[in-house]
C-alpha cells in the first residue's frame, strides 16, 4: 500500500518517486506520452516483445530488431514543494501529491486528463495482484478494450482478459474472447475530450470500469493484474483519433496486406473433414462460385487437411498432410493458383500426445516445460495442458531454439507445398492448467502466466519471417484468432467461433468497432455465424451484406445441423449476395487505400461514430451504424423482416442517400424504406469514394482499369488515393502511386488530382460522379479547356471525353482518360440566365 512520498528527484531525463510503498517511475516518452511505472518487482526490467517505440534499452531489442524504434524523451522540468511537486514537459502537467500521495496528469489547456484514487492509487493485494485505481465521473465513457462483447461503450462494466476458446460464445455476455490488449480510451462527455490508458504488461487482467461502488471512495475504475509491475503508458487525445495514433506509435501499426486479404475469402470446416478428396471438393467450390458469377480470392484451409489415425482415433496433428483428403498438396495449391485462390492452411501451436511426432518436438527442446512443482513430481519434461482431441505440449515461442525449428517444420511441411499465407489457430494457450509452467523468455525464464498471452504474436512473427526467407518478394498474408496488444503488426485477426443468431449479427459489429479503437484495423467476424445451425436466408443475406464492409470477409462455418454455409446455399436468394459480395470489389480501391492509410497511421478501417464525430452526444452509444473511412456512414439492415431503417445522422454533417442522392441534414433521425436487397449506405458531404468501375472477379488477378470517383461537393473535401501492384514488396522500395484527390466547393467545384510515386497505375479512364442536388452545371473544364456537354446519356457512355448531368441522381458525371499525371477539372454551377442573356 501506497500512501506518502518519501522523497521525488529528477534522475537523467526521468522521475523517480520514492514512496512508503512501492517505487514509482516517470518519463515522459513522447510530448503527449507519460509512462507511470510502479515497479512491484523492484528491478524495473525492460524485456518487451510489445513495444515497438522506445526511450530506453531493452533486453529485446536484439529480437524485436528493425521493428523498434528509440525515440529521445523531451526535456521535463521537475519543481518540488513541500506539498507537492511539478513535472512539465512536453504538452502535459503531472502534479505529485505528497500526503496522503496520489498523481494527477493535465493537458496543456489545464485539463484534468487522469487522477488516482488516495489510499488505492497502487496496491498489492493478498494474492499479490497489482491493482491501480483511478477516479471517474458519471461523465465518462470507456471504449476499445481489444476484442470485447456486448456494448460499445463499457460503463459500469467489468472486463476480463484471460484470452479463451471461446466456441460459441454469447456476443453480448461471454467474457472473456480470445484477445489480450489491456488498452483503452476514457471519453469525457462533458470536455469531449479523451485519453488512452494502455497497461503494458502480459499477464492475465481485469478492469473495472465504475462497477464496484464505496462510499469510503470515489467513484473509480480498477485494473487488476496477476503479476508484473503496474506500466501505464497515459496518452493524451484530445480526440480519439489522436490516442489510438499514439497508441499505435508504441505498438506497431498494421502491415500493408496483399491486395486478396480484401477478397471474398471462402472457408467452412466441412471440405477438410471428408472421408476422401478434400482438395477436389475444394476446387469444385470455387469453380462452381465462378459459375456462380461470385467473385473469390482465398481459401481458409481448416485443420481437417492434418487428421491422421493415432491409437486412440483420427486426430488433429499439426504439421501433417492427410493423404487420402489431399494426396498430392503441391498439386492442389497449383490447382487453387491457377485459379487465383490463396490458401491459408490452419496451423496450430501444440501436438497431442499421440502426435506420430511428438517424440521430435520432445528432442528438439521446444515445449513449454513442467513448472517446479510438477518436475518433482513427475520428473523434468514438457507441461501437458488440455488440446483439441486429448493431453497436448504446446511449443514456447519464447525459446529462439523453438522459434528456429518451428520456422523449418512450418517452411518444409507448410510453405513448401504452395502458399506465403498461414491461419494460426487456437492459439490463446488456456489448456495449460498450471500457470507456473516454464517458458523461455529469451533466456531470463517465466512462467506460461506471464507470457501466455503473447504466444500468438510471436508465433506469428515466425510466420512473417519464415514467408520473408521463402519467398522474399511476397507480402506475407498471416490470419490469427489470438493476439496481445502489437498483433495488429503481424496477422489479419478474427472474432473467433461466433454463434448464428441475429443478436450475434448485430453484436459483433461493436467488437469489430472495439478492436479498430485498440489498434487492430484488420479484423472481422465470421460471415453467417461459425458455431449452430445454418443461418436462415434472411440471416445469410443481411449478414453478407454487413460483412462486405469488414476489413476482413470471409464466410465459414461448422454447421451443427449438417449444412454448409456456402452464397448460393439457398437459391433464390444468392442474387442478393452476389450482389452485395460484387459491391464490395467494386469498393476496394476505397478499402486498399483505408488499409494503406492503416498502415500509416493506426487509424481504424471501421470506425465508430463516436471517434469520427467525437463533437455530437449522441454518437457515443451508437454501435449499429459505423463510418467506412470518412466518407461512407453504413447503416445495415439488422433485423428480420425489416421494411424501414432508423439511421440517426450525425450533427453539424450532411450525408447523402449513396443509391438515391437524397440529401439528409445532420441532427435527425431518417426512416430509409428498404427491402431484402437494400444495402443502406450514405456519402457524407466533401467525402470522396474511389470505386472500380470495371468489374473485378478476383482481386488477384483482375485490375482497375475504370475508377469512378464519387464526390459530395457542398464543401471542402480531399483523399489520399492508394495504389501499388497489391502481391509484391515492391512498394517497400517505392514502387507504389499515391494520389491526392483535393476538392474544393463552391459556385465553381475545383477537383484537383495530384500524383506522387514511381507505380505506373493500371487506370486507364475516370468518371468523376459529383453530387449536387441543385442545379446543372453551366460548362467543365479539364485543366483549363472546357469539354462538351453530352446530353443524350448512350452516347455520353460510350464517349470518352465529355459530361453529363443525370437527372435521376441530380449528379455530374465526367468522363476523360486517365492523363498519368496531375490533373484539374473546374465544374461550373454558377447561374446562368439564358433569356436574358
Amino acid at each position: 500500500m501506497t500512501t506518502r512520498v518519501v522523497d521525488v528527484e529528477l534522475a537523467d531525463g526521468w522521475v523517480r518517486v520514492r514512496t512508503d510503498g512501492v517505487e514509482i517511475r516517470l518519463i515522459l516518452v513522447t510530448e503527449d506520452i507519460l509512462r507511470i511505472r510502479a515497479g512491484f518487482d523492484g528491478d524495473f526490467a525492460e524485456e518487451s516483445y510489445t513495444l515497438v517505440t522506445t526511450a530506453w534499452p531493452d533486453r529485446l531489442d536484439g529480437f524485436m530488431g528493425s521493428e523498434r524504434t528509440r525515440v529521445t524523451p523531451p526535456v521535463v522540468q521537475l519543481d518540488d514543494r513541500d506539498d507537492r511537486a511539478t513535472v512539465t514537459g512536453g504538452r502535459l502537467r503531472v502534479e505529485i501529491e505528497k500526503d496522503p500521495f496520489r498523481i494527477c496528469v493535465y493537458d496543456d489547456e489545464g485539463t484534468l486528463l487522469h487522477a488516482d484514487v488516495v489510499g488505492l492509487g497502487y496496491l498489492e493485494d493478498s494474492n499479490r495482484r497489482r491493482l491501480h485505481t483511478s477516479e471517474i465521473t458519471p461523465d465518462d465513457g470507456f471504449y476499445g478494450f481489444g476484442e470485447t462483447t456486448g456494448a460499445l461503450n463499457k460503463a459500469q462494466k467489468l472486463i476480463t482478459m484471460s484470452p479463451k476458446d471461446a466456441l460459441g460464445y454469447n456476443s453480448r455476455e461471454t467474457d472473456p474472447l480470445y484477445k489480450h490488449i489491456p488498452f483503452y480510451l476514457k471519453l469525457n462527455r462533458a470536455s469531449r475530450k479523451a485519453v488512452g490508458y494502455f497497461y503494458h504488461n502480459t499477464y492475465e487482467c481485469d478492469f473495472d470500469l465504475g462497477r464496484e461502488k464505496s462510499n469510503y471512495w470515489a467513484p473509480h475504475s480498477r485494473y487488476r493484474t496477476d503479476g508484473g509491475d503496474i506500466d501505464l503508458f497515459l496518452i493524451a487525445g484530445p480526440a480519439i483519433r489522436d490516442v489510438v495514433r499514439r497508441y499505435t506509435t508504441l505498438t506497431g501499426r498494421p502491415p500493408l496486406l496483399p491486395k486478396y486479404a480484401l477478397g471474398y475469402l471462402a472457408s467452412s470446416m466441412y471440405y477438410a473433414e471428408l472421408d476422401a478428396d478434400s482438395d477436389r471438393a475444394i476446387t469444385d467450390f470455387i469453380d462452381i462460385a465462378r459459375a456462380e458469377d461470385i467473385p473469390v480470392d482465398g481459401f481458409q484451409l481448416s485443420s481437417g487437411y492434418t487428421t491422421q489415425e493415432t491409437e486412440t482415433g483420427p486426430k488433429r496433428c499439426v504439421l501433417t498432410w492427410n493423404d487420402r483428403r489431399f494426396p498430392d498438396p503441391e498439386g492442389f495449391f497449383a490447382a487453387m493458383a491457377e485459379r487465383g485462390i490463396t490458401v491459408s492452411p490452419n496451423v496450430k501451436p501444440a501436438v497431442l500426445d499421440v502426435h506420430p511426432r511428438l517424440e521430435e518436438l520432445v528432442a528438439e527442446g521446444v515445449l513449454v516445460r513442467r513448472s517446479a512443482d510438477a518436475a518433482e513430481c513427475a520428473g523434468d519434461g514438457p507441461a501437458a495442458g488440455a488440446w483439441w482431441g486429448g493431453p497436448g505440449r504446446f511449443v514456447d515461442f519464447t525459446k529462439p531454439a523453438a522459434r528456429k525449428a518451428w520456422k523449418r517444420w512450418l517452411t518444409e511441411d507448410v510453405l513448401d507445398k504452395g502458399t506465403t499465407s498461414v491461419w494460426n489457430d487456437n492459439c490463446e494457450y488456456d489448456g495449460i492448467i498450471d500457470k507456473d509452467s516454464r517458458c523461455d523468455f529469451d533466456g531470463a525464464g517465466a512462467t506460461i502466466g506471464r507470457v501466455r498471452t503473447v504466444m500468438a504474436n510471436l508465433m506469428c512473427h515466425v510466420t512473417r519471417d519464415a514467408v520473408a526467407e521463402k519467398d522474399p518478394d511476397a507480402r506475407p498474408y498471416i490470419v490469427c484468432r489470438a493476439g496481445h496488444a502489437g498483433i495488429q503488426r503481424y496477422a489479419q485477426t478474427w472474432a473467433g467461433d461466433n454463434s448464428t443468431s441475429w443478436e450475434t449479427l448485430q453484436d459483433n459489429i461493436a467488437t469489430i468497432l472495439g478492436m479498430g479503437l485498440s489498434g487492430v484495423a484488420n479484423q472481422g467476424c465470421d460471415i453467417g455465424g461459425f458455431h449452430g445451425p445454418g443461418p436462415e436466408p434472411e440471416l445469410l443475406v443481411r449478414w453478407v451484406q454487413h460483412g462486405i464492409f469488414q476489413p476482413r470477409f470471409s464466410i465459414h462455418s461448422v454447421n451443427s445441423d449438417n449444412t454448409v454455409t456456402e452464397p448460393w446455399m439457398y437459391g433464390d436468394h444468392t442474387s442478393y449476395i452476389r450482389d452485395a459480395i460484387k459491391l464490395r470489389y467494386r469498393l476496394f480501391p476505397y478499402l486498399y487505400s483505408l488499409m494503406a492509410r492503416a498502415h500509416r497511421t493506426g487509424l481504424p478501417i471501421m470506425e465508430p461514430l463516436v471517434s469520427a464525430f467525437q463533437a455530437d452526444p449522441a454518437a457515443d452509444e451508437n454501435a449499429t451504424e459505423f463510418m467506412l473511412g470518412d466518407s461512407l456512414l453504413v447503416a445495415n439492415v439488422l433485423t428480420p423482416g425489416a421494411t424501414t431503417r432508423s439511421v440517426r445522422v450525425p450533427a453539424g454533417e450532411v450525408f447523402y442517400d449513396a443509391w438515391t442522392r437524397e440529401r439528409f441534414e445532420g441532427g435527425q433521425t431518417v426512416e430509409v424504406p428498404v427491402d431484402l436487397g437494400s444495402i443502406p449506405l450514405f456519402v457524407r458531404g466533401g467525402g470522396i469514394v474511389p470505386l472500380a468501375a470495371n468489374q473485378l472477379d478476383s482481386l488477384t488477378r483482375d485490375e482497375v482499369t475504370d475508377l469512378r470517383l464519387v464526390c459530395a461537393a457542398d464543401r471542402d473535401g480531399h483523399f489520399l488515393l492508394y495504389e501499388d501492384d497489391g502481391l509484391t514488396r515492391a512498394h517497400e522500395g517505392g514502387a507504389f502511386r499515391e494520389t491526392e484527390v483535393s476538392m474544393t466547393a463552391g459556385e465553381q467545384v475545383v477537383l484537383r488530382l495530384t500524383r506522387r510515386g514511381d507505380y505506373r497505375s493500371t487506370v486507364r479512364r475516370l468518371l468523376l460522379d459529383v453530387v449536387n442536388t441543385d442545379r446543372a452545371p453551366h460548362w467543365v473544364a479539364v485543366d483549363g479547356e472546357r469539354i462538351p456537354q453530352i446530353l443524350y446519356r448512350e452516347r455520353f457512355d460510350a464517349a470518352e471525353v465529355g459530361w453529363h448531368y443525370e437527372q435521376t441522381t441530380r449528379s455530374v458525371l465526367v468522363r476523360l482518360p486517365d492523363p498519368d499525371g496531375d490533373l484539374a477539372v473546374t465544374i461550373s454551377f454558377e447561374p446562368f440566365d439564358m433569356i436574358g442573356m
